[in-house]
């Protein structure tokens, strides 16, 4: 893994899709007054006729993005997590899921950490708006090599995609020569005696929680999750048989996004005992973005107080299931 590197996911955007209009993949991007943040402006310099601005309207800016995609356009179009789908879920599912087009959205600053941008610009309800819609492909990727991939990934590949990407610089964990497959889950690390399974920046924090437990002589096997939707439940079931613990880590609410997808595989397929870290049930507020996820307990400690937590309880539970 690359040694100290750093780099914010938005900033994979804008270069990819030059890098596949260059190819000479019929790109189009469609941006609604945010490119600039998204980075999709970066794609306005190269190819100024494929790029339209709507300003802010986004619901303007799917149905625009849909009627492209009718027309045999690969059409990308991006604005805040909280924007998109929060202001266009409606449009999203009529003239995007329902048809199937092949219209790609990537939101950016995603979760609670856009720090000083405030409560009302932190999405933590769109992945599972989005994950609601049948034929829709969601990724959240862990650091800017994934977000790359997904990106590609989705222009190869016919369908809508919703792709979440961040605004912090986080730890970049996995060299170029990696591959993403969707629906498909990554083991960064093997372990015994419980499963982290986590997305997007929380990724990189569950590791940090792995090391550190494997200092106390527990050992975690820590999968990227970076696909909500295929969800790969093969990888989950196997967590559950193998292990008999897990955690999940998300930067969204948890009652509705990846501990409840993972929760419905446990407890059809195989339950075991299980615990999640995100927001609980509650908003979170302004503040440095590092500092908001201290706050509200996203973060690499946050995950080895809930791994001890479940197994606390897996023990328990062992010990009453031979009395």
């Amino acid at each position: 893994m690359p040694s100290g590197a750093t780099a914010a996911t938005r900033g994979a955007f804008g270069p990819t899709l030059i890098k596949l209009a260059e190819e000479g993949l019929p790109i189009v991007v469609v941006d609604a007054d945010l490119g600039k943040s998204t980075t999709s402006r970066d794609f306005q310099k190269v190819y100024p006729e494929r790029f339209i601005t709507v300003g802010i309207a986004e619901a303007n800016m799917i149905g625009v993005s849909a009627g492209l995609a009718a027309c045999g356009k690969t059409a990308f179009c991006s604005t805040f997590g909280v924007f998109m789908p929060g202001r266009c879920f409606d449009q999203i599912r009529v003239s995007v899921a329902q048809t199937g087009l092949n219209v790609k959205m990537v939101a950016s600053h995603g979760g609670i950490s856009v720090g000083e941008d405030g409560i009302s610009a932190q999405a933590i309800e769109d992945l599972s708006l989005m994950c609601s819609l049948n034929g829709m492909n969601v990724l959240v990727p862990a650091d800017i090599v994934e977000a790359r991939q997904a990106i590609e990934l989705a222009a190869r590949t016919d369908g809508p995609f919703y792709i979440r990407t961040g605004r912090p610089k986080i730890p970049v964990l996995y060299e170029e020569n990696y591959t993403l497959q969707l629906g498909k889950a990554h083991m960064l690390r093997d372990g015994s005696d419980a499963t982290i399974i986590a997305c997007g920046l929380m990724v990189a924090r569950a590791l940090d929680a792995a090391e550190s437990l494997a200092s106390e002589g527990v050992t975690c096997r820590v999968l990227n999750m970076s696909t909500l939707r295929p969800l790969d439940e093969d990888a989950i079931v196997r967590a559950a048989r193998e292990t008999g613990a897990i955690v999940t880590a998300e930067e969204h609410e948890t009652r509705l996004g990846l501990y409840a997808l993972v929760a419905g595989v446990v407890g059809s397929k195989y339950p075991t005992t299980m615990g999640g870290v995100g927001m609980k049930d509650r908003y979170a507020e302004s503040g440095k973005w590092d500092e908001v996820l201290e706050k509200y307990g996203l973060t690499a400690e946050g995950i080895v107080k809930e791994v001890k937590a479940v197994l606390a309880r897996k023990s328990s539970a062992g010990r009453d299931g031979h009395r």
